[in-house]
């Protein structure tokens, strides 16, 4: 039986990627139901957060216009963005659901399409998108918008899970690591070290273009990220008190923040108390630590004489130092990498997922136990400000 949550389908045909719309689908849904059934399709208009509906139908949206819209669907990343699209399913589609119609603020002023339409638009936009693949070439242009949308609708399906955990909103679904017995650390040889993904290996997002080699000093990082426990000792030393340990930009942060620790901790004693999704739940002082900003990340490096790896030094890590008890998945993990493009980028189609965020964004690497399993791929660069710490985030650190 193929797998169709793993990394890998970035590679796999169309019957595989058939399935995998579907399964995408299918857990948009369960995490959509979960705010249904908690009453909160109207969530606070926050910056982490999106109002539930409007997500919804923007992932159908996504889909259409990419796909079922796009008259050059299948000549790939050459496809020409600016080609007229064909008409919706939706008369109102671009209105409603087109980010660059939709500031972010504006999705909560407007009335959007209810439940039921919404669910019927997904319908209709997947059958269509299903009956567009069974004919489509079995290449890498071919298939390129339909990976595309699978990867984004993966994307919106965790920002439901973490929206999930920032309004308090029980999310059965999501299964919780278990923590894993301390190794030591992995130390990584100088090598050259391949950044970015290589041409002819299946679906590759633009800021992932192209493969280049870079030279690595030999390292020693963590064999996994920070734990509570060694998260609690910087807290219990007045870390959060201390000016010493944060970059100007960080401690600004933690004042207007008013931040004591991490977010979701409710109390601190034997162990640590977390809120994860709508449920206070006592987490082993092992695990790793959750909800964590760059800023929070880069304090308790300072603070412990270490570092936070850049994403080479990560990849390599993670290829080079499995043997040695490398672990990653639990967390998204921070890295001491500005978001850039590589040298010759290029934007693809979808020309609104990277560009916007060069140099303002930090790059994590990994995935989290909301992450679904085909995004977890080494090579992938996931971004945010450094200021963000509703997501599942943590870090593992150097050696200076």
């Amino acid at each position: 039986m193929v797998d169709i949550d793993t990394p890998l389908l970035r590679q796999l045909g169309r019957d595989a990627l058939s399935l995998a719309l579907i399964d995408a689908r299918n857990c948009s849904l369960r995490r959509f139901a979960s705010f249904e059934q908690a009453g909160m399709l109207q969530v606070p208009c926050w910056p982490e957060l999106e109002p539930p509906l409007w997500l919804l139908g923007h992932v159908a949206w996504f889909q259409e216009y990419w796909i079922g819209r796009n008259v050059e669907r299948y000549r790939g990343a050459q496809a020409d963005p600016t080609r007229p699209k064909l008409a919706s399913i939706l008369p109102q589609a671009d209105a409603w659901y087109d980010p660059a119609c939709v500031p972010h603020d504006q999705r909560w002023l407007r009335h959007w399409p209810d439940a039921t339409e919404t669910r019927n638009y997904l319908v209709d936009t997947l059958e269509a998108t299903l009956d567009l693949l069974a004919n489509a070439p079995e290449t890498d242009e071919g298939l390129y918008f339909f990976r595309l949308a699978l990867f984004h609708e993966d994307q919106c399906a965790e920002t439901l899970a973490c929206m999930a955990q920032t309004v308090g909103i029980p999310m059965p679904d999501v299964v919780v690591p278990e923590p894993c017995t301390p190794r030591a650390a992995v130390r990584v040889p100088h090598c050259r070290w391949s950044l970015g993904r290589p041409r002819g290996e299946g679906f590759v997002f633009d800021n992932e273009k192209w493969a280049h080699e870079v030279r690595l000093p030999e390292f020693e990082i963590d064999a996994q990220p920070v734990s509570w426990a060694q998260f609690l000792e910087f807290i219990d030393d007045g870390g959060y008190e201390d000016p010493r340990w944060w970059s100007e930009a960080g401690w600004a942060w933690v004042q207007r923040q008013a931040r004591t620790a991490p977010r979701h901790v409710e109390q601190l004693r034997h162990g640590v108390l977390v809120r994860r999704f709508g449920v206070l739940t006592q987490v082993p002082l092992a695990a790793p630590v959750t909800h964590v900003s760059c800023h929070e990340a880069e304090a308790w490096c300072r603070w412990a004489g270490r570092r936070l790896p850049f994403e080479e030094e990560w990849e390599a890590a993670h290829a080079l130092g499995r043997r040695q008890g490398f672990r990653s998945g639990e967390v998204w993990e921070r890295t001491a990498s500005r978001f850039e493009p590589y040298a010759g980028f290029e934007p693809d189609p979808y020309r609104h997922y990277s560009l916007p965020c060069f140099g303002t964004h930090w790059v994590l690497k990994g995935g989290s136990m909301v992450t679904r399993g085909r995004l977890k791929d080494p090579k992938y660069r996931h971004f945010l400000r450094p200021e963000r710490d509703d997501v599942f985030s943590g870090f593992r650190s150097c050696a200076l």
